[in-house]
């Protein structure tokens, strides 16, 4: 059975940085492409980011995009999501995501296109 484990969150203030990792097991010989979502309390769950999984595809939400950058190690079943000058809209659960190797995403994908789902990781950035 797969399961995602993420980690790395934390307390910040506006304009620091965050690394969020996220472990894979349980795939067995499967390929997997991974994604992070994230969920603002009152708001509904948003994609963040997605690399394929060659990692040589990476697509981002705007809010995002030239802040965050998503890179995997795939000898550890690791991605990560590097998060620089954060902002305090950025507050929120992560979630990472995995989702068949063969997803294409040339839009923004949506939850029901990632099959697992780790517990998630709280980020608070404080302005």
């Amino acid at each position: 059975q797969v399961q995602l484990v993420e980690s790395g969150g934390g307390a910040v203030q506006a304009g620091a940085s965050l690394r969020l990792s996220c472990v894979l097991s349980g795939g067995a010989d499967s390929s997997f492409s991974m994604g992070w979502f994230r969920q603002a309390p009152g708001k509904e769950r948003e994609f963040v980011a997605h690399i394929s999984w060659s990692g040589r595809f990476t697509y981002y939400s705007d809010s995002v995009k030239g802040r965050f950058t998503i890179s995997g190690d795939p000898a550890k079943n690791t991605v990560f999501l590097q998060m620089d000058r954060l902002k305090s809209e950025d507050t929120a659960i992560y979630y990472c995501a995995a989702a068949p190797a063969m997803l294409m995403v040339e839009t923004t994908p949506s939850s029901s296109d990632y099959d697992y789902w780790g517990q998630g990781t709280q980020v608070t950035v404080s302005s």
